[in-house]
């Protein structure tokens, strides 16, 4: 490792196996000395989750000049504490989540293991990008990605982000991107998010599944409708989720004593 470089941390929450995260790495390694700290298998959906009841281990994957990979029994979360406590030799310039199979727009932030990794790296006063693709195949085709990322992570490199905001970027699954548009989460939620199946044994057993119902009234600025018709997305996310003007509204109305 070289003081005089970048140091990026990256972790996933797919796994340290799957070809997103691997890309991103070996990307961003010509730039940057990078270390990659990803869960031993997938850990979609544990958004900002932390093991506390059980022991967390970690081991080296590989290692060459300016990449070293490890893989950890814990969430993507613990990845991130895990490597600044064991394995970083100082703080990270930046910490990135990807990139993810799979989109995370819209209120996906708050269950996505991708974006709690970069809220971590943001708790953690560090510069954060997630990234992830909106395609859930393992082969997915990562390269229309390429420039766009690099432009992202130089600039971030570069400028910093303003402390206690991360970045979300979400890419289209096409070869051809219309544009980049810097947006605000898109409003839904999920529904029909249970699908029942009979068990061989008798009764009953669930699978998780539903589909994401948009409810935006004015969705043209907002992530999850530009993603759809093509164009990449940037949505700067704050960790602060304070409502200041309901907080202003019931401690000026509520007469709560």
């Amino acid at each position: 490792m070289n003081d005089e470089r970048p140091l990026i941390l990256i972790s996933n929450d797919d796994g340290y196996k799957a070809r997103g995260v691997n890309f991103l790495a070996e990307l961003l390694a010509p730039i940057a000395d990078v270390i990659v700290m990803a869960p031993d298998g997938g850990r979609s959906g544990m958004g900002c989750a932390i093991t506390s009841k059980d022991p967390v281990y970690y081991s080296l994957v590989s290692e060459r000049e300016g990449l070293t990979i490890y893989k950890c029994s814990g969430t993507p979360v613990d990845c991130i504490k895990m490597a600044l406590h064991e394995v970083t030799y100082r703080q990270p310039d930046m910490i990135i989540g990807g990139i993810n199979h799979g989109d995370n727009s819209g209120v996906n932030v708050h269950y996505s293991g991708t974006m709690g990794i970069v809220i971590e790296g943001c708790m953690k006063g560090i510069p954060s990008v997630g990234f992830s693709l909106d395609n859930h195949s393992p082969e997915a085709d990562f390269e229309p990605l390429r420039p766009y990322i690099l432009q992202i992570v130089r600039k971030v490199l570069e400028q910093g982000l303003p402390q206690g905001t991360c970045l979300n970027v979400n890419f289209p699954a096409t070869p051809l991107y219309e544009g980049v548009k810097v947006c605000r989460m898109a409003q839904g939620e999920w529904t029909q998010e249970w699908e029942e199946r009979p068990h061989p044994r008798g009764g009953s057993y669930f699978w998780l599944v539903g589909s994401f119902c948009l409810r935006d009234e004015h969705p043209a600025d907002a992530d999850r409708p530009n993603l759809t018709e093509g164009f990449v997305t940037v949505t700067p996310i704050q960790i602060d989720m304070t409502d200041y003007r309901l907080m202003e509204e019931i401690a000026t109305n509520w007469n709560l004593g």
